[in-house]
């Protein structure tokens, strides 16, 4: 389906920009978390750069036929300090996402009626919520200098959503059979 409306396809391509850069930092704060001796904060940071890929491809995929170069202003946390601070700069992009930004962008593709970047929008605001618990649990942990536990980390690779261990059949979020999650 075409996106029929400049506002949204804007909107699109800003979560885009911020989930992309969302994705790297959280991959570089992830090897610093395992540098510091927290292996598995070090994959849960892993496990949601992965998340936020999937929703900068969903919203990328929504643009398809938005063909040409564009500016993108997109939120972004900077720094790379200790692993509290990492966490934090994490609670708060989450939150922002959260609070602010997706419920606007949700909003606005439901008053201009475009499906697709609603089921996108939708999809990383749900997954966001959970990543902003996540990240929140694992720096109640890191305060007291301990790891989280060494469960697998599961990833619906259709919407992003995420889990600590073997919790659920299918995503609770979109519907994908568990199989299909990726592991971390």
């Amino acid at each position: 389906m075409a996106l029929n409306n400049a506002m949204t396809a804007d909107f699109l391509r800003s979560a885009y920009g911020g989930e992309s850069m969302a994705h790297m930092r959280y991959l570089i704060w992830g090897d610093q978390a395992e540098k510091d001796g927290y292996p598995n904060i070090g994959r849960l940071f892993k496990g949601v750069a992965y998340a936020e890929l999937v929703h900068a491809s969903n919203h990328f995929t929504v643009l398809k036929e938005q063909v040409g170069d564009s500016s993108v202003a997109a939120g972004a946390v900077f720094g790379k300090t200790d692993i509290v601070e990492n966490l934090q700069g994490a609670i708060n992009g989450e939150l922002h996402e959260v609070d602010q930004m997706y419920p606007v962008y949700l909003e606005t593709a439901k008053f201009q009626n475009e499906k697709d970047a609603q089921r996108s929008f939708h999809f990383a605001l749900e997954a966001e919520k959970i990543h902003a618990k996540l990240f929140k649990d694992a720096q109640d942990k890191a305060k007291t200098k301990t790891d989280i536990g060494s469960e697998e980390i599961y990833v619906c690779p259709i919407c992003g959503y995420t889990e600590i261990g073997d919790n659920v059949e299918k995503c609770p979020v979109c519907g994908a059979k568990k199989d299909i999650f990726k592991s971390f």
